[in-house]
C-alpha cells in the first residue's frame, strides 16, 4: 500500500463524519446497519456527538431513523432533559442544516468505510486511555481495552447448521445423555424434583426464567434460595436486589444456611459463622449488589458484569430482584413498552454472556385473589410472559400458609410440560423457601 492510499484509508475527517450523521438521520436501513458499530464519542465535534446520541436513542425505541423533520423536537427534548447543554444548540442547528441538504447517495460505500472508521476511533480511544493505565501499572485493563477495540467492526454471522446432516451428532448427544456421559448445562435450583421439570436440568443458560407471585408471597426469598443453592453447587452467582438491601438478603441466606430463625441470628453468632464458613469450602463465588428501585437499566447490569469479568469473575447465574422495578434504557410514557424492553434486554444479556438469568414479577389483582395464578395473571404486561422461557407461579391459600406450605405452578415453559403444580413445605422463620418438595399435582 502506498503512503497516499494508507493516508486515505484513515482520513476520517469531519466531512466524512458529517456524512455518517447525514445517513443516520435520513436513511433507516443505513442507521440500523451502522448503529451497533459506532459510538457518539467516536465523532470529533460535540454537535455531531449530540446528534448521534439523539439518533441512537430514537433507534433504540422505534427501530427507525428519526427523519430530519423530527430532529428539532428531539433536540429540544434532550435539552429539557439536560442530556444536551443549551449553549451547544446553535452549533447543532447549523449541523442539522447541512444534514438536511447533504447527500445520501452510495450508502453501500459509506457503510463499508464505517467499519474501518469505528475500529480506528476505538483504537485511538483505547490508546489514549491506556496512557493513564500504564502509569498506574494496570496492564490487565490495558489488554482488555485493546482487545475490545480490536473487536470493533468484526462481524460474526455465526455458523450455519445443516438440519438433516446434523442428525448423527444430535443422536450421539442424546445417547451420551441417556448413558450419563453428558451432564446437562442447567444451573441447579438445588432441588432435584424441580430440576427434573426444567429442560436443562436446572435454570437454562442464555435463557430468562421468572418466578411470579403476589406481594409478600416469597419471590425474593425464592431468588435468594435458588442463588444460594447454585453457589453451594460450585457455580458463580450474582444477586442484584432492587428492593431489599444486600445486608437483609445476606441475613436471610445466613438464616437459611445455618437453619437459624431470622430474628435469632444475633443469639447464635458463632454457630452461624461456622455454618457459613463450612459452606464456603466447596462453593462458587457469590456476589450481592443492591440498587435503588427504578434506577438500574439493563446497560448498568451489563457494565456490572463487565467489571467483574475484568476481575476474572465469570458468572453462571444472575438474579435480578426484580425486573419490574428496573428502568428501561429509554423511558417512554407507556409502562408496557418499558417493561417489554427491560425483559427483552435481560434475555439478550443472558444470551450474550452465556448465563442463566433469573428474575421475578408480580401477579395482577385477579391473580393475587386466585387460588392458582395463571400466565394470563401476570401483572402489567402480557409481553413479559411471552419473553421469558419459563414462568413459575408461587401460590398459597391462607390455610396453606398457616401449615407452612405453598404451591409452585408451571404457568409457562418454552421447552417442557407446563400446567402442573409442585407442592412444597416451607420454613419462613428460617428463611427456607423450600424445606421439602411434597409432590406433583
Amino acid at each position: 500500500m502506498s503512503e497516499t492510499e494508507e493516508a486515505a484509508t484513515y482520513d476520517f475527517d469531519e466531512a466524512f463524519q458529517e456524512r455518517i450523521a447525514t445517513m443516520m438521520v435520513r436513511d433507516t436501513t443505513f442507521a440500523l446497519r451502522a448503529n451497533d458499530l459506532i459510538q457518539p464519542e467516536y465523532f470529533t465535534t460535540e454537535a455531531t456527538q449530540n446528534i448521534m446520541r439523539v439518533v441512537q436513542e430514537h433507534l433504540k425505541v422505534y427501530r427507525t431513523a428519526p427523519d430530519i423533520s423530527l430532529m428539532p423536537m428531539l433536540i429540544k427534548d434532550a435539552v429539557n432533559a439536560k442530556r444536551i447543554r443549551k449553549d451547544t444548540v446553535p452549533e447543532i442547528r447549523d449541523l442539522l442544516k447541512r444534514i438536511m441538504h447533504g447527500t445520501t447517495a452510495n450508502p453501500g460505500f459509506v457503510m463499508d468505510r464505517v467499519s474501518d472508521f469505528a475500529k480506528h476511533q476505538a483504537m485511538e480511544h483505547a490508546i489514549l486511555d491506556s496512557v493513564g493505565l500504564l502509569e498506574k501499572g494496570e496492564f490487565a485493563k490495558i489488554a482488555e481495552r485493546m482487545k475490545s477495540a480490536l473487536a470493533v467492526g468484526d462481524v460474526n454471522d455465526g455458523e450455519d447448521y445443516d438440519y438433516f446432516k446434523e442428525i448423527e451428532s444430535r443422536t450421539k448427544q442424546r445417547e451420551d445423555i441417556a448413558a450419563g456421559k453428558v451432564v446437562k448445562t442447567g444451573i441447579t435450583s438445588g432441588y432435584s424434583a424441580i430440576d427434573a421439570h426444567l429442560y436443562h436440568a436446572g435454570w437454562g443458560r442464555k435463557e430468562l426464567s421468572c418466578v411470579m407471585g403476589p406481594a409478600k408471597s416469597g419471590k425474593s426469598l425464592s431468588l435468594g434460595d435458588f442463588c444460594k443453592n447454585a453457589s453451594l453447587a460450585g457455580y458463580n452467582v450474582l444477586y442484584v436486589s432492587l428492593e431489599v438491601a444486600k445486608e437483609i438478603i445476606s441475613n436471610r441466606i445466613d438464616a437459611a444456611l445455618s437453619s437459624t430463625m431470622m430474628n435469632e441470628l444475633h443469639k447464635h453468632p458463632d454457630d452461624v459463622k461456622t455454618a457459613i464458613q463450612k459452606a464456603e469450602a466447596g462453593a462458587g463465588i457469590f456476589k450481592l449488589q443492591d440498587r435503588p428501585s427504578g434506577t438500574m437499566k439493563p446497560s448498568h447490569l451489563q457494565r456490572m458484569i463487565e467489571k467483574y469479568r475484568a476481575e476474572g469473575i465469570i458468572f453462571d447465574l444472575i438474579a435480578v430482584d426484580y425486573a419490574d422495578i428496573m428502568a428501561s434504557e429509554y423511558r417512554s410514557d407507556d409502562l408496557r413498552e418499558n417493561l417489554r424492553t427491560i425483559y427483552i434486554d435481560l434475555r439478550a444479556l443472558a444470551h450474550e454472556y452465556n448465563v442463566a438469568m433469573l428474575t421475578a414479577t408480580q401477579t395482577n389483582r385477579d391473580g393475587a385473589k386466585s387460588v392458582t395464578a395463571k400466565a394470563t395473571d401476570v401483572g402489567d404486561d402480557w409481553n413479559k410472559a411471552r419473553t421469558v422461557d419459563i414462568l413459575i407461579g408461587i401460590n398459597a391459600t391462607d390455610a396453606e400458609k398457616r401449615a407452612g406450605e405453598a404451591r409452585l405452578y408451571w404457568a409457562l415453559s418454552r421447552n417442557t410440560e407446563d400446567g402442573f403444580t409442585l407442592r412444597i413445605k416451607q420454613n419462613r422463620q428460617k428463611m427456607q423457601f423450600i424445606e421439602k418438595v411434597l409432590g406433583k399435582e
